[in-house]
């Protein structure tokens, strides 16, 4: 068996060099000048924009990981170029000749310790003692090509669902989904009811963005909730819940199971690209965006949709 130590003994943390990117001049990913710009989000790589090269800011190097320890806690990505990092982001310097695939593998080790940590609880201090093996399975080269992509865009994080989308098709947000505000309910007057089993739906980017259980509600269930203070986090709300401020509703106009939800939450976290702390997901953005969705006849083709998760590994636990 592969026994565990602690990460000070594979990997030196160093905080990284802490940009504001609403200071920074972004870019187009293809300019000459241009570099990522990696936040505190679980998605694309952790790449949130490409900003513009600053003279005297030396960026974080290449082969290292890049280890969120607030907001999207432990969410963990290998980089292959040098970057920028906004706060609470550290990389993580190798202590011994490591190969691409070793630092894919740690990084996903890191980012399995997610569950012990939430926005209350932050990662910085003790990142360094988090357990991960000492070496890397023989045989995770070979499940890694395989069955884990590693997205450093949005085209290449399209790819993790294995579809050819070229001729899917543009629909309006705001044609599927009525947007709206949900009420907001301070902690303290939940604390007053007492844990139940409804969801506090917050605007963290884990755990479907449940705060917690409480005996009270005030939004009807069967629905996706999306995170208008950061980076426009979805996900689906299967039960009543009651809702922090910056948690915007979408109010299906169609039929909606759970699994053409977990489909439809999926294609809009893809849209997070779009928005950053200086930049939010409101309902007024929402309103303009299209998605890309497969289509039958000119319309969403929500029984491709519904049949692709059920085909998907452990959709039985869904």
């Amino acid at each position: 068996m592969n026994k565990l130590i602690p990460l000070k003994e594979l990997f030196t943390p160093v905080y990284g060099v802490n940009l504001e990117l609403v200071n920074i001049e972004e870019c187009e990913k293809k300019d000459s000048n241009s570099i990522r710009f990696i936040s505190r989000t679980e998605l694309n790589n952790g790449v949130s924009a490409y900003v513009k090269r600053i003279n005297d800011v030396v960026p974080n190097p290449a082969h290292t990981i890049s280890v969120a320890v607030s907001g999207s806690v432990l969410s963990s990505f290998y980089q292959d170029k040098e970057y920028y990092s906004g706060r609470d982001l550290y990389y993580l310097m190798p202590k011994r000749k490591t190969s691409k695939e070793e630092m894919i593998f740690y990084a996903l080790c890191i980012k399995a310790n997610k569950y012990k940590y939430n926005y209350g609880r932050a990662a910085n201090k003790t990142l360094k003692e988090i357990l991960l093996p000492a070496e890397m399975p023989n045989d995770f080269k070979k499940i890694m090509l395989d069955q884990i992509p590693v997205p450093i865009d949005k085209e290449l994080l399209l790819k993790q669902f294995s579809l050819n989308t070229q001729n899917w098709g543009l629909f309006a947000l705001n044609g599927m989904f009525g947007i709206t505000g949900s009420k907001t309910t301070p902690l303290l007057e939940l604390e007053e009811y007492g844990q139940g089993k409804y969801p506090y739906v917050t605007t963290q980017a884990t755990n479907n963005g449940i705060g917690g259980f409480y005996d009270f509600y005030t939004e009807e269930g069967g629905i996706l909730t999306v995170d208008s203070a950061v980076f426009g986090y979805c996900s689906y709300q299967s039960k009543n819940f009651s809702a922090s401020d910056h948690v915007e509703k979408l109010i299906p106009k169609f039929k909606m199971n759970k699994y053409i939800a977990m489909f439809l939450v999926k294609i809009l976290n893809l849209e997070q690209y779009r928005y950053n702390y200086g930049r939010k997901c409101s309902q007024d953005r929402m309103n303009q965006i299209k998605i890309k969705l497969p289509t039958k006849d000119g319309q969403p083709d929500f029984n491709f949709m519904e049949d692709y998760i059920k085909s998907l590994p452990y959709s039985a636990s869904i």
